[in-house]
């Protein structure tokens, strides 16, 4: 009997039922991945018959989950605020949670209708830009802010350029391979202070993360936050008052068991400023954002 793309899907969604939470749609992506056809066509070809090259492929892909890879490596890519973003090992997978910061970044940076033409564009910093999901999401929805993305590795600097590339937006972004930001800002005399600063920093505790399934099988720079998780808050909020333009904007994605730690740090970095944390869909503290005085 021939096999058909019901049976390659079953017996994918068998494979799977011990390594993910949704095996059924995993197997369906895969599968759509795998024979490079939307998952629409997929599911209404259920039974066509398999070409061979196509089936070897999921084969292969298939065999890489059970060694422990996860997915969005297997596939090269994963979906970040409606965009398809490239990513490799070298990168943080993109979370569902990190839209809150994107979404309340686009919101305070969106122009009003009072606002002159004139004016200069905003300035938007993203701190540790990895795959650059949050700094392509802010350029690709506003065409007039300008990003400085930093990140320590110059692996993820070449992946978030990429997908800069891939979305039309590296005219609007300034890759820079640092640790956090240069100590000097008159080292850069000629950037403008940045209105937004946005940062998704590593912020698990190094104890915690050994402890957790992600470990190892993401790169450790981009989640280990040192013994309390807040050792790259430290460094940020010791740099980053140089930077800021009056009346500017920080948002910071935060471990929820150390919100009140970050923002404690906070509160001594910042004598002029008002702070709010935000839950996201889960309830959770996620965010926390500083809003400086205009003097």
């Amino acid at each position: 009997m021939a096999v058909l793309l019901q049976d390659l899907l079953d017996s994918t969604i068998a494979r799977l039922i011990p390594l993910s939470d949704t095996p059924q749609l995993d197997a369906q992506v895969l599968l759509a991945h795998s024979f490079a056809k939307p998952r629409t066509w997929l599911l209404a070809h259920t039974s066509a018959a398999p070409d061979v090259k196509s089936a070897a492929r999921l084969e292969k892909l298939v065999r890489r989950l059970e060694k422990g890879e996860p997915l969005p490596y297997v596939l090269g890519h994963w979906e970040f605020y409606g965009l398809d973003f490239h990513i490799t090992p070298k990168v943080l997978i993109p979370r569902p949670e990190t839209e809150l910061l994107v979404e309340r970044a686009i919101a305070w940076l969106r122009p009003s209708g009072d606002e002159s033409p004139k004016e200069p564009p905003r300035i938007v910093a993203d701190i540790g830009t990895g795959s650059g999901c949050i700094a392509v999401s802010i350029a690709r929805n506003l065409p007039g802010v300008c990003v400085v993305a930093t990140d320590i590795s110059t692996e993820a600097i070449k992946v978030a350029q990429r997908n800069a590339r891939k979305f039309n937006v590296l005219r609007q972004i300034d890759f820079l391979a640092c640790d956090i930001l240069p100590e000097r800002v008159r080292s850069f005399s000629s950037m403008r202070p940045f209105d937004l600063v946005c940062a998704n920093l590593p912020y698990i505790p190094t104890g915690k993360l050994q402890q957790l399934p992600v470990y190892q099988r993401e790169p450790t720079l981009a989640l280990d936050g040192g013994p309390d998780g807040l050792d790259p808050f430290r460094k940020l909020f010791s740099l980053v008052p140089d930077w800021m333009a009056p009346g500017g904007r920080i948002l910071l994605e935060v471990e929820s068991t150390r919100a009140a730690a970050a923002l404690s740090l906070a509160y001594d970095a910042f004598t002029a400023a008002s702070f709010h944390l935000h839950r996201d869909l889960a309830g959770s503290d996620r965010l926390l954002e500083i809003k400086l005085s205009t003097e």
